[in-house]
């Protein structure tokens, strides 16, 4: 949409917005890699694992695709600064904590619904339990590197 006319009758044109924030460093890169990483393997796990043997575990398998979706939003979402990516990376981080829980839990007291392993079944066992982990720590990197949490840190 073109802005009011000026003076001279041309419309006044505006600058569009540009984030200026840079993007994660340091812990934040880390943070960002191992979600790549499991964005990645996950992907290729549940790939293989739908293609070759869905109707053998048809829950397992789908939860793997679920936790490989997650896990590319949330790698996506905390590689970028931006206010509604922070959102989102905050959504996914939460849903894939709530699903380890859920899903670890469920694991174990009704082991028959699992007969093949997910990335969070047993709480993430088959990875070391990093599933478990993950989340946690992406939790608290949204939170340590809030622009508006810095922010308010630097006028003090």
């Amino acid at each position: 949409m073109a802005g009011v006319a000026g003076m001279t009758g041309e419309p006044l044109r505006t600058a569009p917005a540009t984030d200026d924030r840079p993007p994660a460093r340091g812990a934040g890169l880390v943070v960002v890699a191992v979600y790549v990483v499991f964005a990645l393997s996950a992907t290729a796990r549940a790939g293989v694992q739908l293609i070759r043997d869905a109707s053998e575990a048809p829950l397992a398998y789908g939860l793997s695709a679920v936790a490989a979706l997650v896990y590319v939003v949330a790698a996506v979402g905390l590689a970028h600064n931006g206010r509604r990516m922070r959102r989102i990376a905050t959504t996914a981080v939460v849903v894939e904590l709530v699903g380890v829980v859920v899903v670890g839990a469920v694991s174990l007291m009704v082991p028959e619904l699992f007969p093949r392993e997910t990335v969070w079944s047993h709480f993430g066992s088959g990875y070391g339990f990093v599933p478990l982990v993950l989340p946690v720590v992406g939790l608290f990197w949204l939170w340590r590197s809030s622009p508006g949490r810095v922010a308010r840190a630097s006028e003090r």
